[in-house]
């Protein structure tokens, strides 16, 4: 539901003070408040205390809030203090706050609602706080706001409004450039933006348009109202913001950039870059300390370094990688053991702390793929250049090099800066087909397939034993789309996995390990990867999957009490009372009341291996599972069954990774034993630091996770606009009240089949079944239907044609057949 504004002739001054800044100011007192000791609390200057009266008048005839005897003012439902109370009050340096209050951010609904996700768990509230239309106030999608909780359900839901905006999340806005009649505008291509962007005459006009028309610096403002320029109507630009909404006046921008047409190469992508704010230019300053570095190693940055260049190391990557940051090397030892060594650039050594690099580095927090380029975080003389490892040149590293036993048991590992050679790019591909016996890439390769042979020996050994500690495995397939030498999309297939990206993965997991370890032993500060235990309820919801595919977890707790999930509370077996049935709701268990293991779920994931219901059952346990995420202190990682564990292998494109190698390289100048009390100072990040940049990174993971799902949507919605009216065999992956969702077989395109269409093609009255997660099909009251009833089950195969593309969610739609 977009909010529609038109320009207004000559807007008032808007007052100093608002409604959400008074509420926000009484939620802190903890004694009713006059209207000069308001005044005074909230530091307001002439204007806003002239406005003042007039706006505590509105709360109070509104109910927002009461007036008690004095001439004092409360939130409702607050306790009335007296003379003495209100003195200890206002002495006292802590002040009480309203239970009612919830700060969090504001995820809007194309419809015009939407949900505050809080910072904090909300007491005796379950899931988000729901924003009905009226009362997001000014808010935008995205922005950290302070809500008030207006109504509890008898579900354990909440509802409430928005009465304050604490942080805007959008200071520019990508959009469709509009002329009006009444003035322009611009159409947020995020649809949970409500607001259209009012542009004012001459702020379409970015400076290279100024020049092309040869326009100087003062213009006629009728001469602009006329203007109709073809370069900017109906065309993606990037708006900044000038005005946010505030007290009902639309929101207002300058357009700053021209993107190009709708359904012009690349133009998609970005798109979604401003969308998501993805930093995408470097400063010239960041890229003037670029250019600076040299693009050769020094010879005097080898000294203190071990001199690895005479092993054939190898480089093992994607046909497509152009930044290589992990190299590896497998010998034999004397005992039969293995000696793993996994080169990792060093970063750290060109990228200094605190330099405009460094600063760049932090802001972006991670690279950023999409399907045709690349976001990087580090400038191309870096990324590509000096740090990349490639072939044939010296490149300085820090190295990880372990000794395993013959069974893969790590007894031994050193930590060191070091320089090496690498004696091949090689792609997972080629590596797979010298293990696999090609005759073409062994003998291409014949001097390293005794080596590939060697990883995969140990590959395999490391990987048995961290099933043997219930380390869990989800082999879920991605889309890759294929382009034609034009960039056009020319088709969209699974991912591969072959044993090459298995010897890189447990390289790589054994490096992380093996220094989270170290950095744990000795005291250092640093950052860690995080995976805490699953939430209580997502467990019990994948549980309750689960059992309708006739499978289970296997927790014993869970399986006594039979405990199901229910509109979004947990409800216990219904008791019979007088007759009827009685659902009986009960608490909630904490985590640590559910035994819940990783080995759970590894069991499971053997039990459907190669069944028909596998791929959704995977990803339904995947969904049941925490995300990841970056923290100052070591909490374990829960799929990976290990207590310690951080990222260290890809400090090209990843901030912490980079956070990481400084923490070690620290570690490995002092290297005298640190005690565990000395963890608050030793390490060059003070923990206040580490958890703000642990913040950041889990923020900018998240960030670009999303960016490059939404151009994922939106490249197959492309690509299947191109096979409209075509009919494909299709497995169902997900039941929702409003349809199912399934995923071709031959192409690896997912979509949703409505309930409405399903209605057509059945003939029948379509109905979501909640207990067993089903659509089921009966006839039409007053018909004397013949077609047998039909049922929608997840993993059900049925056969779809594309119907359409649904434009603001680019999501493709399917009829059955």
């Amino acid at each position: 539901m977009r909010r529609r504004h038109t320009i207004e002739p000559r807007q008032p001054r808007p007052p100093e003070v608002d409604s959400g800044q008074v509420l926000t100011h009484l939620s802190t007192l903890s004694a009713p408040a006059s209207i000069r000791e308001i005044a005074q609390g909230m530091e307001l200057k002439n204007r806003g205390r002239r406005f003042l009266p007039r706006l505590i008048e509105q709360l109070r005839k509104g109910g927002e809030i009461e007036e008690i005897a004095g001439g004092r003012y409360r939130l409702p439902g607050g306790k009335a203090a007296g003379p003495k109370e209100a003195e200890a009050s206002s002495a006292s340096p802590k002040r009480g706050r309203d239970p009612n209050l919830v700060s969090g951010r504001i995820v809007a609904h194309r419809d015009g609602y939407g949900f505050v996700v809080p910072d904090e768990p909300m007491p005796r509230v379950e899931g988000d706080l729901f924003i009905g239309p009226d009362h997001l106030g000014d808010a935008m999608h995205g922005d950290r706001v302070l809500a008030r909780i207006e109504r509890r359900r008898a579900d354990g839901r909440a509802e409430g409004r928005v009465i304050q905006i604490l942080e805007r999340q959008h200071p520019t806005v990508v959009g469709l450039f509009r002329y009006g009649p009444h003035g322009n505008f611009v159409l947020p291509y995020d649809m949970r933006i409500l607001h259209e962007i009012l542009i004012l005459p001459g702020d379409e006009l970015t400076g290279g348009l100024r020049q092309k028309l040869a326009l100087g610096a003062r213009l006629d403002p009728a001469m602009l109202r006329r203007m109709r320029l073809a370069e900017l109507d109906g065309a993606v630009v990037d708006v900044e913001i000038t005005r946010f909404p505030k007290a009902g006046l639309a929101p207002t921008g300058r357009v700053q950039e021209i993107l190009g047409r709708p359904g012009e190469i690349g133009v998609d992508t970005e798109i979604i870059i401003r969308k998501h704010h993805l930093p995408h230019t470097f400063p010239e300053e960041v890229l003037a300390q670029a250019r600076a570095l040299p693009q050769q190693v020094d010879p005097a940055a080898l000294s203190g370094r071990r001199d690895f260049r005479p092993l054939p190391i190898v480089t093992i990557d994607g046909e497509t990688a152009r930044d290589f940051d992990d190299a590896v090397y497998v010998g034999r030892l004397p005992d039969g053991g293995y000696q793993l060594q996994v080169h990792i650039a060093d970063v750290a050594h060109y990228v200094r702390r605190d330099s405009g690099l460094d600063h760049e580095a932090r802001l972006r927090g991670t690279s950023v793929y999409f399907p045709n380029r690349a976001v990087p975080m580090l400038p191309e003389e870096l990324s590509s250049g000096i740090c990349s490892l490639n072939p044939h040149v010296d490149r300085l590293v820090m190295s990880v090099v372990m000794e395993m036993d013959a069974s893969g048991k790590m007894t031994h590992a050193d930590f060191t800066p070091g320089v090496i050679r690498s004696r091949e790019r090689m792609t997972y591909t080629n590596v797979n087909k010298v293990l696999e016996g090609d005759p073409e890439m062994n003998q291409r390769y014949q001097v390293l397939a005794e080596d590939f042979r060697r990883m995969k020996e140990l590959a395999l050994l490391l990987n048995a034993r961290r099933h043997a500690r219930g380390s869990i495995d989800f082999d879920l397939p991605e889309p890759v789309i294929e382009f034609d030498a034009e960039g056009r999309m020319q088709s969209i297939l699974r991912s591969e996995r072959n044993i090459a990206h298995r010897i890189i993965e447990e390289f790589m997991l054994a490096a992380n390990e093996a220094v989270a370890q170290y950095l744990e032993r000795r005291a250092i500060a640093s950052l860690h990867r995080v995976h805490e235990k699953p939430d209580p309820r997502k467990v019990l919801e994948f549980e309750e999957l689960a059992q309708a595919f006739g499978y289970s977890l296997g927790v014993r707790d869970l399986t006594e009490r039979r405990v199901r999930v229910r509109h979004g509370h947990l409800q216990a077996p219904a008791k019979r009372k007088g007759g009827r049935v009685r659902p009986m709701t009960i608490a909630l268990p904490a985590a640590e009341e559910i035994d819940i293991r990783p080995q759970h779920y590894q069991r499971l994931s053997e039990k459907i291996a190669g069944k028909p219901e596998e791929r959704i059952l995977s990803y339904l346990m995947l969904r049941s599972l925490k995300q990841a995420r970056y923290g100052a202190e070591s909490l374990g990682h829960f799929a990976l069954a290990t207590t310690e564990y951080t990222h260290f292998t890809s400090p090209i494109r990843r901030y912490p990774d980079l956070v990481v190698h400084r923490c070690l390289k620290l570690a490995l100048e002092n290297p005298a034993p640190a005690h565990a009390s000395s963890r608050q100072t030793l390490g060059p990040y003070r923990p206040v630091e580490l958890e703000e940049i642990a913040a950041e990174s889990s923020e900018a993971e998240r960030r670009a996770d999303l960016a490059e799902r939404d151009l994922m949507d939106w490249k197959t919605a492309q690509f299947m606009e191109q096979h409209l009216g075509e009919e494909y065999d299709a497995l169902i992956i997900s039941v929702q009240k409003f349809g199912f969702f399934v995923e071709l077989t031959d192409v690896f395109v997912e979509g949703l089949v409505g309930i409405d269409r399903l209605e057509e093609t059945t003939g029948q009255r379509c109905l979501y079944r909640e207990r067993d997660h089903t659509i089921v099909s009966e006839p039409y009251r007053g018909t004397r239907g013949t077609a047998p009833k039909r049922i929608f089950r997840l993993g059900d195969r049925v056969r779809v044609r594309a119907e359409r593309i649904d434009p603001l969610r680019h999501r493709v739609e399917f009829a059955l057949i």
